[in-house]
């Protein structure tokens, strides 16, 4: 029997939209028949600034038993998918800072021929979930990582519309994940697992 797919699902979230999307690909990893560890990264933000938003405090709090991302877990993977609110129409830099602290592995070679893919979140619409995502990549491309995205391969993306990952406009709060959110994070899980398979069979 062959060994499973190993799936890292390493992500930051504020108030709490990219942990839900993050929990649901993990699930539907699980389902898709991979070994998942969910990891947050390390939290930048001084304590009182978590206190000012009753959402950020909430969920800093429900999700203090969830362990912190290391570069260990990024080696053990097969698979990666990173998840980020997106800043200014980028990465948080509570994510970027962890992507930095990968040198050591970069250096190694052992972040290449890994599968990676990303998802985000925003405030509003046309808020930097393309932009995000993009950027996002440019790291993949430097660990001579593949890049695996959703695309169109399945007919429900075209309900959500975005190609290049997961993504969820919450309007500051307002806009709890959907079903369509839910269903692209389940399309890209299981579209993750199946070519990192591939990859793993072929080697």
């Amino acid at each position: 029997m062959a060994t499973p797919v190993k799936l890292a699902i390493v992500y930051y979230s504020s108030t709490g939209t990219i942990t839900e999307i993050a929990k649901e690909l993990r699930d539907a990893g699980v389902k898709a028949g991979a070994e998942v560890r969910l990891l947050k990264v390390a939290e930048l933000a001084p304590q009182a600034a978590i206190d000012s938003n009753p959402a950020w405090a909430a969920n800093h709090a429900a999700t203090a038993g969830i362990p912190e991302a290391t570069p260990e877990d990024i080696e053990w993977a097969d698979a990666v998918v990173f998840g980020t609110p997106t800043r200014f129409g980028n990465v948080s830099s509570q994510l970027k800072q962890f992507i930095d602290t990968l040198g050591g592995l970069w250096a190694e070679g052992k972040l290449a021929d890994k599968v990676y893919s990303g998802f985000v979140s925003t405030a509003t619409a046309h808020a930097g979930h393309e932009s995000t995502l993009l950027a996002l990549y440019n790291s993949v491309h430097h660990f001579g990582g593949i890049a695996v995205t959703p695309g169109f391969t399945d007919p429900r993306k075209f309900i959500d519309g975005n190609p290049y990952g997961t993504s969820h406009a919450d309007g500051q709060g307002s806009n709890p994940v959907d079903d369509i959110t839910r269903t692209a994070a389940g399309i890209q899980a299981q579209r993750v697992v199946k070519i990192a398979t591939a990859l793993k069979a072929a080697a």
